[in-house]
């Protein structure tokens, strides 16, 4: 009988080696390799080429009407605005986020709303009992929903259960981690057994019609586990970000064949489950205090949403030889960028203090136009200087210390009048193309105008 053959498979990247090492040589991951059954070869790429076997494709031409995707709404509505408008049947979304966040509590919210909706809903639970689901679900005010609740973790068991009667209109997966197949030797998790998994639940909800719903974990740096295995497959991403000691959690889209990619919903975390925020900039500023220096308010974009949010920055003297840089909610790159220009092009000596900055309210920012407001926050610390607690701030930073426009200045100006703000310092771009009569405008043309701004001089 012959030996069956064997690899070595990255678990976090997926790359296959020949034998085995510590350290995967793809993505740099120390060990995170596995022993996997190699993957049984398909007939020859010859046969194909050759012909005999196939038949001829069917094209369109691009003027055919397409009709829009149909949505199945789930009555949450940050939920429904992230996925574009609703569930659509047939699809497959992967829902990632850190343990403990509350990915269960979401889509247990999600599958009790569509069921008592009159929606057949499954929720297969793989990691914990039916009576821990039962308890979060009295506790959430939720036992009342028909929904069919399963543990079962057996790939051909859950196919053969979804396929013995009607299709539901929605099936949970919690999680797809947990899942094994008969047919695949390796252990739940690994990549060669979310690949075979993750492809028999696309097929069968592409087939059947259900959208169906997976709960990924993440990995140390925040990535799902199997990226490239899993989200290659599925129609929609959403990540569930939020910091265990702040009570919002940021539901957000990066990957959606449905709808806009980069939006968000806001929830906050309370002993009755997640509900969701209407205004988040009210909720993100209502701890803001105006009179503290290294504050500053930035007017932000997250999809079609705008978000007022308070950025804030701590310069303090260093007593060690290489300073410190400490950056939650946004890319240290850009601290270390604005860093370098505030003082090769403004003359603002930092390099012998510590600095810091942080998001206020455990959001994380990934937008350009947030520069301005952060080297606001720096610059109101080393002055000891309260920003104005009227003003906003938005614009990008460039590496010669030119301040440049940015998008939907529209929006962010209305979200700050309908805050209270007066008064926005931004790029003077933007202040050529609209005037808006609610908000008085200060426009800026290099970063040493805002040095200016808060008193100080080249020497500082």
């Amino acid at each position: 009988m012959a030996k069956a053959s064997r690899a070595y498979v990255c678990q976090a990247c997926g790359a296959v080696s020949a034998r085995w090492a510590g350290q995967c040589a793809a993505c740099g991951e120390w060990n995170s390799i596995a022993e996997e059954a190699a993957a049984t070869s398909g007939p020859g790429p010859l046969v194909a080429i050759r012909g005999g076997k196939g038949r001829p494709a069917r094209f369109e031409t691009l003027q055919a009407a397409t009709l829009d995707a149909p949505r199945l709404p789930t009555g949450i509505a940050e939920f429904d605005r992230v996925t574009g408008g609703g569930l659509v049947p047939g699809s497959a979304v992967l829902v990632g986020g850190d343990p403990g966040i509350g990915k269960s509590t979401l889509l247990l919210q999600v599958a009790a709303r569509l069921a008592l909706a009159g929606a057949p809903v499954v929720y297969l639970s793989g990691e914990e009992a039916t009576a821990q689901v039962r308890m979060r679900a009295e506790r959430l005010g939720l036992s009342q929903a028909p929904v069919a609740l399963g543990t079962e973790t057996n790939l051909a068991n859950i196919i053969a259960t979804l396929g013995a009667g009607p299709a539901p209109a929605l099936v949970v997966i919690d999680s797809v981690q947990t899942l094994w197949s008969e047919g695949i030797e390796a252990a739940p998790g690994t990549i060669s057994q979310l690949r075979g998994c993750a492809s028999a639940l696309v097929s069968y909800a592409k087939t059947r019609g259900p959208t169906l719903i997976l709960v990924g974990h993440v990995t140390k740096d925040g990535q799902i586990a199997g990226p490239k295995v899993i989200e290659h497959m599925v129609d929609t991403v959403l990540y569930f970000e939020g910091q265990s000691g702040h009570q919002f959690r940021i539901l957000r889209a990066v990957k959606n064949r449905f709808g806009p990619t980069d939006e968000i919903g806001v929830f906050e975390m309370r002993h009755n489950g997640l509900q969701e925020v209407e205004n988040p900039s009210a909720l993100f500023l209502s701890d803001r205090d105006h009179g503290a220096p290294g504050t500053a308010v930035f007017a932000g974009m997250e999809g079609t949403r705008p978000i007022l949010v308070e950025i804030q920055a701590l310069v303090a003297p260093s007593t060690l030889g290489t300073p410190r840089r400490a950056v939650v909610g946004s890319d240290p790159n850009r601290l270390s960028m604005l860093i370098a220009v505030l003082e090769a092009r403004c003359g603002v000596r930092l390099a012998g203090h510590d600095v810091y900055l942080n998001v206020a309210g455990g959001l994380r920012l990934s937008e350009p136009a947030a520069d301005l407001a952060a080297a606001a926050a720096l610059l109101s610390s080393v002055a000891d200087r309260p920003a104005p607690p009227d003003t906003v701030y938005f614009g990008e930073v460039s590496l010669t210390g030119a301040i440049r426009s940015v998008g939907h200045m529209d929006q962010r100006l209305k979200e700050a009048a309908k805050l209270g703000f007066t008064r926005a310092v931004v790029p003077a771009a933007c202040d050529r193309d609209r005037q808006t009569p609610d908000i008085t405008l200060t426009p800026l043309t290099e970063l040493g105008d805002l040095v200016a701004l808060f008193g100080l001089s080249a020497t500082d």
